[in-house]
């Protein structure tokens, strides 16, 4: 772990053999979509050992959301969209949570206590936020930059426990949204056209600006229209699930792409 701080210059967190932050697939890809995946890794910078957790704990959901990298990644080919990937941990720092939320470096996640992010001090917090989330963000702003004028949408992909705190989750597959409804509101009418699936309609989680950060400032700040979807981590254990799941939902988004491409940018 991390040593406490002392007057001298401070190690960078990440040694310079260990991956990237950031991990960009596809970033010329011609599609109208963007991709982005918050917690695409369970991965914990060597520095910091391994926060206190076991190995099991470090592969459970409360160190990233299981199955929705793999999807991401799929999906992306199926659209031809660039896709944006967290490198580490949510539990080193939330990469969709405003850094003032008690979350962004959490005591305890999901009812376990997480040693070492307590008594995490000014300066380590600090570097968290330039080694990790800056440059996962600043990734996300430079390709939507880069696209210009050029119609976009922007498409934040998780995944959901089946239960949680001893309740179910009917919902195979979620669509989430927060001020700007519009996308989740085509999507989930692309879903309900088969019938086939359990959709929650912002569940397992709305969108909220003191608990999400992506969304809020990628999509509803720069006007993008844009959604979360969320799928139940169940039904992607496998790469044969995540290939399924990745080509539905490349089926439901082609069904409204067109419609989805003339909403109104400023229309919030």
């Amino acid at each position: 772990m991390m040593a406490a701080d002392s007057g001298e210059t401070p190690l960078a967190l990440l040694e310079s053999d260990e991956p990237s932050p950031v991990e960009l697939v596809n970033a010329a890809g011609a599609g109208s979509v963007v991709l982005v995946c918050d917690h695409a890794a369970n991965r914990i910078p060597r520095r910091l050992g391994t926060l206190g957790l076991d190995a099991a704990r470090l592969t459970d959901h409360i160190a990233w959301d299981p199955g929705a990298a793999d999807v991401a990644r799929r999906l992306s080919a199926h659209l031809d969209a660039p896709l944006v990937l967290s490198g580490y941990s949510r539990l080193v720092i939330d990469c969709n949570r405003p850094l003032r939320s008690a979350e962004s470096i959490a005591e305890q996640s999901g009812g376990v206590p997480v040693p070492g992010n307590r008594g995490v001090s000014p300066r380590e917090r600090e570097r968290r936020i330039d080694e990790l989330f800056r440059p996962y963000h600043d990734a996300i702003d430079r390709l939507l930059d880069g696209r210009g004028a050029r119609p976009t949408l922007l498409l934040s992909i998780h995944s959901f426990t089946p239960a949680l705190n001893g309740r179910l989750r009917p919902w195979q597959i979620g669509v989430s949204y927060g001020r700007d409804w519009r996308l989740a509101a085509l999507l989930l009418k692309a879903f309900a056209r088969t019938g086939e699936l359990s959709v929650g309609d912002n569940q397992p989680y709305p969108i909220e600006d003191h608990v999400d950060y992506t969304i809020p400032v990628h999509g509803e700040g720069r006007g993008l229209p844009g959604a979360m979807i969320e799928i139940r981590q169940d039904g992607i254990r496998t790469a044969a699930d995540a290939a399924a799941w990745a080509a539905r939902l490349a089926a439901a988004y082609q069904l409204i792409e067109a419609e989805a491409l003339h909403l109104d940018r400023a229309c919030i």
